[in-house]
């Protein structure tokens, strides 16, 4: 009988994953909203920008400590992975932008990202249950709706927003390093040449590349990191469907098993996530100190 009442109660696979691809959302007053539009800057997702600043603060405080410990001696475990890291990327900044002075701000920058979103990325390494019941007995005592997704980097906005962090790097670096008047001239220039004929062509390409520079960047990593969420959740389906199933002993072992090899597989796919999202990082802001 608790077998059948369970299975009255409990939601279907698609409920289950529609629920658990629904962001917290507030508008700007603080009031729950749910986003109908592909694109609507009325609102934010909560859950995404509570985990990218925790994450955050916990990334900079991390290499903050690494940098506050570090001694010239033999240096322990976490100073010396912190060295490789930032060796690491150092290496990848000399070898795009041969500009000393800007990678002394660059260096760092793509340091931070790597870490950021490899933190953030982690996220998804937590059982996908966890976090979201716990926000299901605290969230409504607190007034918030039920819905709770841990993972920044498997939002759009925010992979789009650190895109678009990246596209403003890189024309503050085109003004500093060629000047407003040289950018301006190279907008209309290149490609196909300095004609004014080509003028107006040159610049729509320009448009059309900086476009999809700042896009493919954020979609890639959103991508991967969504698809990666969702296989979890399918995964999670098949202990689910053990649990309410008296005869599911195939649905257990295949939950194991399947758990066990996307988690290892996964944990690769984190770390090159954030390593190419460094490296364009890099890529895009050494292609600003280039002149056409």
């Amino acid at each position: 009988m608790a077998s059948e009442n369970a299975e009255t109660h409990a939601p279907s696979a698609g409920e289950y994953i529609q629920h658990h691809l629904q962001h917290l959302q507030k508008n700007f007053d603080f009031e729950s909203v749910k986003q109908t539009n592909i694109v609507d800057f009325s609102l934010f997702n909560l859950d995404s920008v509570f985990f990218s600043v925790v994450l955050g603060i916990l990334g900079c405080f991390l290499l903050w400590n690494a940098a506050r410990k570090a001694t010239s001696g033999v240096p322990g475990r976490f100073q010396a992975a912190v060295e490789i890291l930032s060796e690491m990327v150092e290496n990848q900044a000399k070898g795009v932008i041969h500009n000393a002075t800007s990678r002394k701000l660059i260096s760092p920058l793509a340091l931070t990202v790597f870490v950021w979103i490899f933190l953030m990325n982690a996220m998804d390494m937590l059982p996908v249950d966890l976090i979201p019941a716990i926000w299901h007995s605290v969230g409504p005592a607190m007034g918030f709706k039920d819905y709770m997704r841990v993972v920044p980097t498997a939002d759009l906005s925010t992979t789009l927003g650190l895109s678009c962090s990246v596209l403003f790097v890189c024309l503050v670096y085109n003004i500093k390093i060629k000047g407003l008047g040289g950018w301006a001239h190279e907008l209309i220039a290149a490609p196909f040449g300095d004609h004014w004929a080509l003028w107006p062509v040159n610049f729509l390409m320009q448009m059309i590349e900086y476009l999809a520079k700042t896009v493919s960047h954020g979609m890639r990593l959103f991508g991967n990191m969504f698809a990666g969420e969702l296989v979890f959740m399918l995964i999670a389906l098949m202990g689910g469907g053990w649990a309410l199933s008296a005869t599911g002993v195939g649905l257990a072992i295949g939950h194991i098993i399947a758990g066990t090899v996307w988690t290892l597989f996964h944990i690769l796919v984190i770390t090159l996530q954030a390593f190419i999202f460094m490296m364009l990082t890099l890529i895009y802001t050494g292609q600003a100190h280039d002149a056409h």
